[in-house]
Parts: structure tokens; sequence; C-alpha cells
């Protein structure tokens, strides 16, 4: 497979804050906690390897330990660190397109969120490499599972600004993230929006609403929900 140089990481799209890597993350708090009930991508992304390549292996390691040395310096400049850096121009620049994702899916099974995102600007900014919805998707899951909602939602954001239209993946995921973190509301509204969309909502998204209305109280609306799994006949 021919070798696909790219180029040194820009500026974030997504215009997170500058993030410190002794700092813990600031998940969102719910009132209280509720089960989304999400579960693991099954989906198999289009390059990607069932053995990572050693020049994949050795990516993610490196990328943990500059990671790493920048935690153990509070006094280092703000993620990325310089050796960071190093490391995108010096290793991650000159995967091929399967290693690169490939190096994605490892940090987010390994949930290194932070270096996730940072390969992912780095991916979107390539103009020799196009994001699919799967993905996104990947992302949105990770970030949900984090209670980085805000993050998640600018994801979003950015996605339709490519051009892409947000498919029933999406929007499950962006569901159990909401709901994860107690935010019914808008789970509901993103739930509306799908439907409105024209994007037919499947048995994952009718279970994980009802299962959670169910246990929040929210009896209205889980009754709302199953009128609408018994009209498009795909009872959870």
């Amino acid at each position: 497979m021919e070798s696909v140089l790219l180029g040194p990481p820009s500026s974030s799209f997504l215009q997170l804050p500058k993030l410190h890597l002794h700092d813990k993350p600031r998940p969102s708090n719910p009132p209280s906690t509720i089960c989304c009930g999400l579960r693991k991508s099954s989906r198999e992304p289009l390059w990607r390897r069932k053995v990572m390549s050693t020049e994949a292996i050795q990516a993610v390691q490196a990328l943990k330990i500059a990671k790493s040395s920048q935690s153990r310096d509070p006094s280092s400049p703000s993620f990325p660190s310089s050796r960071l850096g190093e490391v995108f121009s010096n290793r991650i620049g000159r995967l091929i397109k399967g290693d690169l994702v490939a190096v994605l899916g490892e940090l987010q099974r390994q949930n290194e969120w932070e270096i996730a995102l940072q390969v992912f600007d780095f991916m979107r900014n390539e103009d020799t490499f196009r994001l699919d919805l799967s993905l996104y998707g990947d992302m949105i899951l990770m970030l949900g599972k984090n209670k980085l909602i805000e993050i998640a939602e600018k994801l979003l954001s950015e996605l339709k600004k490519e051009g892409l239209q947000p498919d029933t993946r999406i929007y499950n995921e962006m569901i159990g993230a909401y709901l994860k973190v107690g935010m019914i509301d808008k789970a509901m509204n993103t739930y509306k929006i799908m439907k409105d969309s024209g994007c037919n909502p499947d048995r994952l998204t009718l279970t994980i609403l009802i299962r959670n209305l169910d246990k929040a109280g929210e009896e209205e609306l889980a009754s709302f929900v199953k009128k609408d799994c018994n009209h498009i006949n795909k009872e959870p």
C-alpha cells in the first residue's frame, strides 16, 4: 500500500479550550445517574486491520509517552506539548491511511480521549483524508462515555458543516450521551430532529429511550416513545 505523507497538525477545528494533561476532565454532572444502555460499536472501520502494524503500535506508544511526560511536568506548555508535536510530525504524519485509522481506534479503545481528539483533528485537516460518518460516530460514542457533551455537540455541528448528514447511528450516540448525563430534554429534542430529518429510529433508538425514560420516572415521555414504537412496528 502506498504511503500517504501527512503534514503537521493544524489548529483545532473544534476550537477546544487548551487542555492541561495534569488536569482531570470536567464532565457534565447530572443530578442523578442514568444508564444509557449504549452498546460498544460493532462497526468495522473501512481501513481498520484485525492486527495493528508495528508502525501503528509504535505511534500509539509514542503518543502516550509524550502525554505522560507532559503530565509529570506541570510547568511545561499546555496540550499538545512540543514532544507530542514531534510525535505528530515524525510518526503520525508518516502513517498510511489504514494505520492512522487503527491508531485512532486504539486510542478510543484505551479511552485516551485527549489524544484521540488531536489525532481526529489531524485527520480531519488533511486534504487527502475524508472522514466518514462511522468515524464521527466512534468519536461521539467515546465522548458520550466520558460525559464530554459540549465537545460531542461541537463535533456534530462540524459534521454538518462538512456536508455530511447524520445517520441513525450518529443520532443514537447523541441521544445516549444526553441520557448518560440526565439531559432528557436534549435527548428528546434530538429524537424529534432525527424523525423530522427523515432518519428512521431503529430498535436501539427506541430501546435506550424507553429504558432510560422509565428509569427516570418519565412515564409520559416513555409512553410517547412506545406509541412511536408501535407505529413503526419496532417494539423493543
